[in-house]
């Protein structure tokens, strides 16, 4: 039985609008292009709205017993929803679906949107086919996911990717791809833990987690610093310091028993890049930093910048040209180290 949206239906079809909130029956906002707007949509009355939310959930096989608070994905659109229930929202339920793309952008699309230019595209195309080890950091629908989906569409075809995700947003377009994903049906729960664990299993060339947030981390960075070269993974963090510290505090709430100056130190050794996202007020997305780490000094984690955008707004290279170049031009990747100077030129790029 397919599901009767009713007032959002025009809204789930929209490809501007990338969440759907439902207050009330009566009070429906959306993101509309990455701003947030009231609609003037509206269910006929509560039992109405409250027939989708029952229909959702049985669609979904959750059982609500005692339960009062649900996150799942709606099936035959792969799109993610929460839904809470009284007590727990006193002043009735609510939905939150959140829509994912189906298209996948390219560097070119991305260039076009200001998202990033041709010299940061040229660099991070030969970061991942040099099987530079890459975190995506950024906070709540920044679009951590999508760009993660740009990047891994520059793998090599002759390589064998594994992902693992609590819910399933990746749509890589590659030939030798397996997905895995948490299970937590009652009584056969999976977590991300476990797929990743399962992966190393399977003779991946590559791991992507599609973001670290459980117990999950240790696991990515074992990985990363023991053959699994090219990695990828998104954090949420509002900066690359952040980022780290988010990293920091998810090996110890996996119950690792190990010094903190150890922690750090596994993590400057995994991580060769983190690319920092945001979402601007206006609603635009863009990259604004991609930062090296370059070891330990101490008890600290060191760390350069590669790219930054300055006050006008303007994504350039600092000037410092990143350890990882010998290991890109190792791989066939030429770049100068004149190319990471603001009047260097644009190698070409394949692809």
């Amino acid at each position: 039985m397919s599901l009767d949206f009713g007032p959002l239906k025009t809204l789930i079809e929209s490809e501007d609008i990338t969440e759907v909130m439902i207050n009330s029956w009566n009070k429906i906002y959306v993101e509309h292009r990455g701003l947030l707007v009231q609609t003037s949509a509206r269910f006929v009355d509560q039992r109405q709205f409250e027939e989708l939310i029952y229909a959702i959930l049985t669609e979904d096989k959750k059982i609500i017993g005692n339960a009062y608070n649900f996150d799942g994905v709606i099936s035959k659109l792969g799109y993610r929803y929460n839904i809470t229930l009284p007590p727990m929202s006193p002043k009735g339920p609510s939905l939150t679906i959140r829509k994912f793309s189906v298209k996948n952008f390219t560097f070119d699309d991305l260039i076009k949107s200001d998202f990033i230019t041709e010299k940061v595209a040229a660099f991070l195309q030969a970061a991942v086919q040099s099987r530079l080890s890459i975190v995506v950091s950024g906070g709540t629908g920044s679009g951590k996911t999508s760009f993660l989906n740009t990047l891994a569409s520059q793998i090599s075809h002759e390589q064998r990717v594994v992902s693992i995700e609590d819910v399933a947003e990746l749509r890589l377009n590659h030939p030798n791809w397996v997905a895995l994903q948490a299970v937590h049906e009652e009584n056969k729960r999976v977590s991300s833990r476990d797929c990743l664990i399962n992966s190393l299993r399977m003779r991946p060339d590559r791991i992507i987690v599609g973001e670290c947030r459980k117990d999950e981390t240790f696991e990515m960075l074992q990985a990363m610093n023991t053959g699994h070269n090219g990695s990828m993974t998104t954090v949420h963090g509002n900066s690359p310091i952040d980022c780290l510290t988010r990293i920091e505090s998810l090996v110890q709430f996996c119950g690792v028993d190990l010094p903190l100056k150890q922690v750090r130190y596994q993590m400057s050794k995994a991580i060769d890049i983190i690319i920092q996202i945001r979402r601007l007020s206006n609603g635009k997305r863009e990259l604004c930093e991609i930062t090296e780490l370059t070891g330990m000094d101490h008890d600290v984690i060191s760390r350069s910048t590669i790219f930054e955008r300055d006050k006008s707004g303007k994504l350039n290279p600092t000037g410092y040209v990143p350890r990882v170049l010998s290991k890109i031009n190792e791989n066939g990747n030429i770049l100068s180290g004149n190319f990471f100077t603001n009047s260097a030129t644009v190698t070409k790029r394949t692809g």
